[in-house]
C-alpha cells in the first residue's frame, strides 16, 4: 500500500452542502424540525416585537436556536458560543448560518438576545414546542406532578450586606433643601494641579470575612450583587445560600415539563407557584385532574385550594398533622402518582449538569427566569428523539 501525503494546504472551495455533512440519524435533526415548526407558529409574536424601520437585527429565530444549542451543548458563555460557531459546522447548520455567513459579535448577540428572550417569550417557545403535531400526543391531560429546585444566584455570600439605614440623623436629615432654605456657600475650587487625586479606601474584593456570631436574614440584609436573590435553604442540615426557586409542572405520561416558573426564594413560593402553574395550564378545567407532589406541599390551605380547583391532591403525607386523608390514599392512582412524581427530578438534574442551572450566570429574577424556562424547554427537546423514535 502506498503511503499518503500529508498536505498542509486545504482546498480553496467546497461544494458539499451543510445539510449533507450532518448524519441522517443525528438526534439534532428531529430537534431542529420541531423547533423550526414551533418558531413558524410564533411569527406573529415576533412581528409585534419589531418595527418596520431601522437597522435589521439578528433574526429572532436564529437567536432562539442559538440559545437552545448553547444550552444543549453546555456552552458556558456567549463569547465561547460565537467562537465555536466559527468552526463548528453542526452549530451553523442548527442555527441556520451558511458556511460563509459571518458570526455575530458576542456583545451584539447578547444585547439582541436579552431584548427578545423574556420570561414570557420563553414560555411561548415552550408552549409552541409542546403544541407541535408530533409532541402533543405524548402529553397527558389529566395527571401532573409539581416540584421546585434551588437555582444558585450569581452572587457571593460576601455580598449579603446589611440594608442601608433609612432613619435620618440630626447631622444629615436626608431631605432636599426647601425653597426658603439658605443656600450653602459653594466649596472653594482648588486648582487640580496642586491637589493629588484621591483614591477610594476600598478593601480587597475577596477579603477575609468571619461570619461567626453574626445574625443575617433577608429582613435585614440584601445582596449588593443581585438584590433579587434571597438567602434560603430547602432542608434542615444544609447550608443556606443566595438563590432563586425554579418551579416545574410535569405531565406524568412522558415526563415532559409543561409549565415552568422562577420566583424569589421563600417558604411559600413552591405552593403558590404550583397553584399558579396548574391554573395556567388548565384554566377553568372541570375535569378531575391529579397533582403529585412531595410532602413539602402537604399543607391544609394548599390541599383545600387544589380541591376547589377540581384537582385531586396526590401529595405525599407528613408523618404528623397531614392534610391528606384516606379518601385520597385509598385509590390506586395515588400510589401511581407518588411513583411518577419522582421523575420530575430528571429535568432538574439535566438542567443543572447540562443546562448550566447549578449556578446561573445571570442576575435579576426576570433574566434568570427567562433562562430557566428556556432550559426546561431544552430538556424536553433533549428527550424528543428517543420519545419519537427518531
Amino acid at each position: 500500500m502506498m503511503r499518503g501525503s500529508d498536505e498542509t494546504s486545504g482546498s480553496l472551495f467546497s461544494y458539499v452542502d451543510l445539510e449533507a455533512r450532518i448524519p441522517a440519524r443525528h438526534p439534532l435533526r428531529k430537534i431542529r424540525q420541531v423547533v423550526n415548526d414551533a418558531l413558524v407558529s410564533l411569527d406573529a409574536d415576533f412581528e409585534a416585537l419589531y418595527t418596520d424601520f431601522g437597522r435589521p437585527s439578528i433574526p429572532p429565530e436564529r437567536l432562539i436556536r442559538a440559545s437552545l444549542i448553547q444550552i444543549l451543548f453546555s456552552v458556558r458563555s456567549e463569547r465561547q458560543l460565537m467562537e465555536q460557531m466559527e468552526y463548528n459546522l453542526l452549530f451553523r447548520w442548527f442555527v441556520g448560518l451558511g458556511i460563509d455567513d459571518p458570526v455575530w459579535v458576542p456583545t451584539v448577540f447578547s444585547k439582541n438576545r436579552d431584548r427578545l428572550l423574556t420570561t414570557d417569550m420563553s414560555r411561548k417557545v415552550m408552549a409552541a414546542i409542546l403544541a407541535h403535531r408530533e409532541v402533543a400526543p405524548l402529553l397527558s391531560d389529566d395527571h401532573f406532578s409539581v416540584d421546585g429546585t434551588l437555582v444558585k444566584a450569581w452572587a457571593s455570600i460576601k455580598s449579603f450586606q446589611p440594608k442601608a439605614s433609612v432613619t435620618p440623623s440630626d447631622d444629615d436629615p436626608g431631605d432636599p433643601p426647601g425653597p426658603d432654605s439658605p443656600a450653602e456657600d459653594p466649596p472653594e475650587q482648588t486648582p487640580s494641579d496642586t491637589v493629588p487625586m484621591l483614591r477610594p479606601d476600598r478593601q480587597s474584593r475577596n477579603a477575609e470575612v468571619n461570619f461567626r456570631g453574626e445574625k443575617r436574614s433577608n429582613a435585614t440584609h440584601v445582596s449588593t450583587t443581585d438584590p433579587d436573590a434571597r438567602l434560603y435553604k430547602k432542608s434542615p442540615g444544609t447550608g443556606a445560600m443566595l438563590c432563586f426557586i425554579g418551579h416545574a409542572l410535569m405531565e406524568n405520561r412522558s415526563g415532559l415539563i409543561v409549565q415552568a416558573d422562577l420566583t424569589r426564594a421563600c417558604g411559600h413560593a413552591e405552593r403558590r407557584a404550583a397553584l399558579s402553574m396548574i391554573h395556567a395550564h388548565s384554566p377553568g378545567s372541570t375535569r378531575q385532574l391529579t397533582l403529585g407532589a412531595d410532602r413539602g406541599y402537604d399543607s391544609a390551605g394548599f390541599v383545600r385550594d387544589l380541591r376547589e380547583a377540581c384537582v385531586t391532591p396526590h401529595v405525599a403525607r407528613k408523618s404528623r398533622h397531614s392534610a391528606i386523608d384516606g379518601r385520597t390514599t385509598r385509590h390506586e392512582g395515588y400510589a401511581l402518582s407518588q411513583k411518577h412524581r419522582k421523575r420530575i427530578e430528571e429535568p432538574f438534574g439535566w438542567g443543572k449538569t447540562v443546562g448550566g442551572l447549578a449556578q446561573t450566570v445571570y442576575r435579576g429574577v426576570e433574566r434568570v427566569g427567562a433562562h430557566y424556562v428556556l432550559t426546561m424547554a431544552a430538556s424536553n427537546l433533549a428527550r424528543l428523539p428517543r420519545l419519537l423514535g427518531a
